[in-house]
């Protein structure tokens, strides 16, 4: 800092050291807007130290608090009035010694004793020496001010301070909070790391407690190894600190007063949580690794995907554990975690997020390589997603696979470095000191529960049998396995440690692990605190939900008037709401179909499905990247009131005890958004749950989440989902990425039943599908293909009776007056490219061709189907009109289906055809010309092959 600038500051009363505070909301204004404060502060503030090329911007306000701190004590300690020099020698090193303070809490986790196996070659940060800031050894002795350190005292000489700081910050715990923006958090951290130099006291019980995870968790990974040797399990040795990590977090959470706990993770070390926090009984997993079947239908999972749930006892009574299913997807499950923690905490109204806490496991290499970890970082906050902070625990075997250098791995100094993004701290601690790791989760979940943000736990540790039990790891990592053969267990380490300090005794260690092992021999549960006759109302209950067949029926109509007086309701806006003139005309027109004067088009449907919905009691939540006006401009169930930009959403105010009704505009992440839909509709069953795709082929960035779990998760693991996907689909010119959901990706992920596949092409349609879906017992998926043209096209229109007294028809049947026994031709399709073929059909008066419509692909309705064949006795052609690409849409996954009801009809000679574009690499061409001549040539085809 410069001299004069120091003596100008100290000769001006108002800036003075007494006046700390006033200073720091300078600084505040200042990194909000330099040019909002008087030049000569702005061009102090510019002229802060560096340190390493870190701006001002970066500086720790206690840099700034702390100085003026010293000065004020200076200055009330001289009893001079005058003004006085700030540069003597000392006033320069005190100045010095807050730098180096400042440099260990930035850089200090640099220096760190991380790894289990020191292989880590690490360079030696200059900032941490004291020749860096201009001080050296004959400087250990001078007392200095410690006004910024939480050391308890004032003053301490400057071998205190140094030594202080490497043992808070350079020993086995390596903390990076600096980089958070905000001040008190920042100041927070300090004060819990620097109050015990980052070491605290625990006691003998704690300890023990410690030896005992410790010992459950080795002795589980010996037991398997011995009696399943060489059998995949991803055992979680070398990094058996973990059960200790995760008993704690549950323990302390519940201390708070949690009542639920989600837990998302890959492989390593599921069998070990499942059976030593979660409660699972050994003998079950011992039949798992036995290979016997353990459910009725379905093709089940591998035992290190499984999810499992439970009730265990904490101090603050009894909170219900969830471990969430998991495919091979490492990092896929996180998304799919937080959604169903939000859907948990929106049950229980827990608006502070402090009831329901998720903890997401994380492979270090996954961490950092998976683009889902940064998408499901992003919505951490917002306010569509936001869960209160997760628990994030990195089990940082330091090899992704067989990937160990790190300029392979990733291009970051650690894995977490991601976490940054969202100013997420991050505590990384040695695997080999389960005080150190007992110390960093009392301090994430402590940070948690007060920001209500995430925090991120770097389990530095080892795999001691490579990525599994079959793989010979050596050939890829010689050195390191080298090492990892002589390398004692974290258990071995600690209980000597315990031993030599007089803890423990020998016998008495020999008890507690020949203990576990007697208790897996009889197959017992071995978790304490297990609670063997749960709470019930700690969990939803899905039995109304489960043995239901795709063709249960329910009633989906509405009583004529209730759907008026809802409509009225909807669009009456209250005064002060200003709505933007074509919106305006929108609610209307809306107001003249409720009363019958207008036909009803697709938005007006859309939104009288969610009102009659949330009437009869149904929670409603939809999400997606345009949601509340609609990717097309038809839905508009958020208004934004022209005066003051303020959102009215009418849906949320028919009534004051209405279930709740949540629309949120996503950030631009389909993957994670999706994911997490999906995990929120797997914990909410009386609720519609929806997410729309902005365009239907944007949804390819979600395809793992259909793949592994949408599509999949009933048959694998038992595991209902309601979840509704609104995908719009509809070939309009628009070129390759904006024209197709890519049906035929849907149609061929369909067997047993596993979703439903539906193309509405009318509002009454949508309006009985979106019903149906939510009042029928059945829990399945569905894929709706809704259209983008058709929201505002002239014949896409429905009355308010079909509304009111219709239901949702898998197949449309001819809607003209025509005589079926002149119908020598029969079209089938599905979607807008109905319209077409109507057009060209009364244009031309082509009556010997009647156009049906396959309103529901999958389950696909053969005795519907059936029944409509029925009505025509002479056909000669039957013909499958499509717009996209033969490779494409329903033509091959469907028309198996198609030719099992052609072949029951009358004329055995019929044969099923073809109108529609030919096969091609791209969904849809890019120019309007060849689009036009496409489409009519398609249209054209059908009347005519």
């Amino acid at each position: 800092m410069q001299e004069g600038v120091m003596h100008q500051m100290w000769r001006t009363a108002h800036i003075s050291g007494g006046n700390a505070a006033y200073v720091e909301e300078l600084y505040e204004q200042f990194l909000r807007d330099p040019n909002a404060i008087p030049e000569e502060w702005r061009d102090y503030f510019e002229k802060l130290p560096q340190i390493e090329g870190v701006s001002a911007q970066d500086v720790s306000h206690a840099t700034i608090r702390e100085h003026f701190q010293l000065l004020a004590k200076q200055r009330s300690t001289s009893h001079v009035m005058a003004p006085v020099s700030v540069t003597s020698e000392h006033e320069k090193k005190q100045v010095q010694v807050m730098e180096l303070i400042e440099s260990f809490r930035q850089r200090g986790h640099q220096n760190a004793k991380l790894d289990p196996l020191n292989l880590q070659q690490r360079q030696q940060v200059p900032d941490l020496t004291l020749e860096h800031h201009g001080l050296n050894q004959a400087d250990l002795d001078t007392v200095f001010q410690t006004a910024s350190l939480s050391f308890g005292k004032d003053e301490a000489t400057l071998k205190e301070i140094w030594q202080g700081l490497k043992n808070t910050y350079c020993s086995t715990i390596g903390a990076e909070f600096m980089h958070i923006v905000d001040s008190e958090e920042r100041r927070w951290f300090e004060q819990r790391l620097e109050s015990n130099r980052a070491h605290p006291t625990i006691s003998k019980e704690s300890k023990l407690h410690l030896l005992e995870r410790l010992s459950a968790a080795e002795g589980l990974e010996k037991y398997l190894g011995t009696k399943y040797p060489g059998t995949k399990r991803f055992g979680l040795e070398g990094g058996e600190s973990l059960v200790p990590m995760v008993d704690e977090l549950i323990q302390r959470a519940g201390s708070y007063g949690a009542k639920e706990m989600v837990i998302g993770m890959a492989h390593r070390g599921r069998l070990n949580l499942l059976v030593n926090i979660l409660g699972k009984n050994p003998a079950d997993l011992f039949d798992e690794f036995e290979g016997k079947k353990l459910q009725d239908e379905g093709s089940g999972d591998v035992k290190y995907h499984q999810g499992f749930s439970s009730n265990v006892m904490t101090p603050g009574g009894e909170i219900h554990l969830a471990m969430a299913f998991n495919p091979s997807h490492l990092e896929i499950v996180s998304p799919v975690v937080e959604g169903s923690v939000r859907a948990r905490q929106d049950r229980r109204n827990d608006v502070n997020r402090d009831l329901v806490v998720p903890i997401n496991l994380h492979g270090d290499a996954a961490f950092a390589g998976q683009g889902v970890v940064m998408e499901t970082m992003q919505m951490s906050q917002t306010r569509a997603y936001k869960t209160g902070g997760t628990i994030h625990i990195i089990i940082n075997n330091q090899v992704g696979f067989t990937t160990s250098r790190q300029d392979d791995a990733r291009s970051t100094e650690y894995c977490t470095d991601v976490a940054k993004i969202v100013e997420a701290p991050i505590l990384h601690v040695n695997g080999d000191d389960p005080e150190a790791v007992l110390f960093v989760t009392r301090l994430a979940l402590d940070y948690r529960m007060q920001f209500k943000k995430d925090v991120v736990i770097d389990l530095v540790c080892y795999r001691r049998r490579g990525h599994n039990e079959a793989d010979e790891p050596s050939g890829t990592q010689p050195l390191m396995y080298q090492v990892i053969k002589n390398q004692p267990t974290t258990r071995t380490l600690y209980a000597e440690r315990l031993i030599k300090e007089g803890t423990l005794t020998a016998e008495e260690d020999k008890q507690i692990f020949e203990g576990y092992r007697t208790a897996l021999d009889n197959g017992q549960h071995v978790v304490k605190s297990l609670v063997k006759e749960p709470n019930k109302e700690l969990f939803v209950d899905w039995a109304p939900y489960i043995g239901h067949e795709w063709t249960a029926k329910h009633d989906t109509q509405v009583d004529i008037n209730v759907l008026q007086e809802l409509a009225n309701k909807l669009h009456d806006i209250p005064d002060g709401v200003v709505v933007q003139r074509q919106v305006g005309k929108i609610i209307e027109d809306r107001r003249k179909m409720a009363a019958g004067a207008l036909p009803i088009n697709w938005g007006f449907a859309e939104t009288m499905a969610y009102a009659t919905l949330l009437h009869q009691n149904n929670p409603i939540r939809i999400t997606g990247q345009d949601v509340g006006r609609g990717t097309f401009s038809h839905r508009h169930a958020v208004l934004h009131n022209q005066k003051d930009g303020e959102a009215y959403i009418p849906l949320k105010n028919l009534a004051e005890d209405q279930p709740a009704f949540d629309i949120y505009d996503s950030f631009l992440s389909e993957e994670a958004v999706l994911a997490f839909e999906y995990g929120y509709a797997t914990t909410t069953p009386n609720a519609l749950v929806i997410w729309e795709a902005q365009f239907g082929d944007f949804a390819n960035g979600a395809q793992v989440v259909v793949d592994q779990f949408i599509t999949s998760g009933e048959h694998k693991w038992g595991r209902l989902c309601g979840l509704t996907m609104l995908l719009p689909h509809g070939y309009e010119g628009q070129g390759p990425e904006h024209s197709s959901a890519r049906l035929e990706r849907y149609l061929q992920l369909c067997a047993e039943h596993n979703v439903q596949v539906c193309v509405p092409t009318t509002p009454a349609q949508v309006f009985h599908m979106l019903r149906r879906q939510v009042l029928r017992p059945l829990r399945k998926p569905l894929i709706a293909l809704t259209p983008k043209s058709l929201l505002r096209h002239k014949l896409a229109v429905s009355t308010l009776e079909e509304l009111a007294e219709g239901s949702f028809h898998t197949v449309l049947a001819e809607v003209d007056d025509i005589k079926p026994a002149d119908v020598k031709r029969l079209i089938m399709c599905s979607g807008k490219v109905y319209y077409d073929l109507l057009q060209k059909r009364r244009a031309e008066n082509l009556n010997d061709a009647a156009i049906i419509r396959i309103e529901q692909l999958y389950p696909f309705p053969h005795d519907d189907l059936e029944a409509v064949f029925a009505q025509y006795p002479n056909l000669e052609r039957v013909v499958w009109c499509q717009e996209e690409p033969m490779n494409q849409g329903a033509w091959y996954s469907s028309q198996h289906h198609m030719r099992r009801v052609i072949a029951e009809h009358p004329n055995k000679q019929l044969y099923l055809e073809y109108a529609g574009r030919e096969a091609s690499a791209a969904p849809a061409c890019g120019y309007m010309s060849v689009h036009v001549e496409e489409q009519q040539k398609l249209v054209d085809d059908a009347f005519t092959i």
